[in-house]
């Protein structure tokens, strides 16, 4: 929390061109991660799987490995080099991404789809990290929000780009790649959006490795576990909104764009490519709206003495969203729904950037590798790994029924959006109390 002895950081037109690379980089992992969500009926027709099957490959099997590597990882950010630790994810996500097309067979997507989680979860931590030290603490905010943006981008992006190749794929049955042979269209699709990560490693190869700001004398070395734990333990309110609060947000993001495009599909009888363009547009305006307004917000309040305003942004946030998604099954036409899908990802996305941004703030910086990873890990274990499995399971055996998804998704969030609420609540006078010390 001290101000940094350094006064030698890096100019903000280097962190800037730092900040737009990273940005690029997030993008493409999300639209490596999120393309699967417009190829579920595809998918599942061609390997003849269930809604939950589908649903381990956007969550369950994503997550287990990123969780595992996130924290392991991080505590590799605090001791390595940062930029040679993103290229490295880069390579194995890419890898991996184009190992998903090459499958033949459910078993070999799910293997792929781990190994797709494994390097996505080398980029956060890092990143995260090497912004901090690329911007002073009150700057922060801004970059991050662009960071964030990736998400949504990429989500958005995954969308469009996978409904204009099923729109082609309406027109072949089967697709023959030098090298490789014979795929179906879905699968040539997983091979086209891993071969950028070329490009991405070629610019993250262009970062300066940061000093590493704020680190006292007796801070040179990272700290053992146990220093690590004690210090959460500590201040286990603040983190408690931070690293549970939070997901249970993101279960919400996740249930929504895991399963948008399956809502117009069978709810609204709307064609599969049209809904993921126009959800692809909604994620990637909404999504990034909701990032980079957070902060504009957040200032206004403090302005007028609100020195908690990150922490009751995202009880805001929550609430809005969880509103919005209560409301999505009784949308009678597509178009109502999207109205709801929109406010609803606005309003997920609203508290993100700055809830990022606290966290680089409460936590000393030779702690962030690891307290960064710890966040990736809470996410997605919630996240991740409940968001879409939760949906799909409640469709299947709650209600029985795959026309009622949007019902499932709600009810999700029903029982999410409170917790998350409760959680961040709890976190406010804490967080308060951190800033006076």
């Amino acid at each position: 929390m001290a101000e940094p002895e350094h006064s030698d950081w890096p100019s903000e037109r280097r962190g800037w061109i730092v900040t737009v690379i990273l940005l690029i980089a997030f993008t493409f992992s999300f639209v490596d991660r999120q393309v699967l969500n417009l190829l579920v009926e595809p998918i599942r027709q061609d390997l003849q799987v269930s809604d939950t099957q589908i649903s381990f490959l956007q969550g369950l099997a994503f997550a287990v490995t990123y969780i595992l590597a996130s924290v392991p990882i991080g505590r590799l950010v605090d001791r390595f080099n940062r930029i040679g630790i993103m290229i490295g994810g880069v390579l194995v996500w890419s890898a991996t991404t184009i190992a998903c097309g090459l499958s033949r067979n459910y078993t070999q997507l799910l293997i792929a789809r781990f190994g797709v989680g494994a390097g996505e979860a080398a980029l956060t931590p890092a990143a995260w990290s090497v912004l901090a030290d690329y911007f002073r603490p009150e700057r922060l905010a801004r970059p991050i929000s662009v960071y964030l943006m990736g998400p949504y981008l990429g989500a958005g992006l995954a969308m469009i780009a996978g409904a204009e190749v099923l729109d082609w794929s309406r027109t072949v049955d089967e697709v023959s790649l030098p090298l490789i042979g014979v795929v179906a269209p879905w699968q040539a699709t997983f091979i086209a959006v891993g071969l950028p990560g070329i490009l991405v490693v070629a610019l993250l190869a262009t970062i300066r490795e940061p000093e590493r700001k704020g680190r006292q004398a007796a801070q040179a070395e990272v700290p053992p576990w146990s220093e690590v734990w004690k210090y959460l333990m500590a201040h286990r309110k603040v983190y408690g909104a931070l690293h549970l609060g939070v997901p249970f947000i993101v279960v919400m993001l996740y249930g929504l764009q895991g399963w948008t495009p399956t809502i117009l599909l069978r709810v609204y009888e709307w064609d599969l490519a049209d809904a993921g363009r126009t959800y692809g547009v909604i994620a990637l305006v909404a999504g990034s709206a909701g990032v980079l307004t957070g902060p504009v917000v957040s200032r206004w309040l403090v302005q007028r003495g609100y020195q908690d305003a990150p922490l009751r942004i995202a009880m805001l946030g929550a609430l809005m969203a969880t509103l919005s998604l209560l409301s999505l099954p009784f949308q009678p036409t597509g178009e109502l729904a999207l109205v709801s899908i929109g406010l609803a990802s606005f309003s997920v996305t609203l508290p993100l950037a700055l809830i990022t941004t606290v966290m680089q703030e409460v936590t000393p910086n030779n702690m962030r590798g690891v307290v960064n990873g710890l966040y990736v890990v809470t996410t997605n274990v919630l996240g991740l790994a409940l968001g879409p499995t939760l949906v799909a399971a409640s469709t299947d055996y709650i209600f029985a029924d795959t026309l009622a998804v949007a019902k499932s998704l709600a009810l999700v969030s029903l029982v999410v959006g409170p917790i998350a609420i409760w959680l961040l609540n709890r976190g406010r006078a804490a967080y308060l109390e951190m800033q006076e010390t």
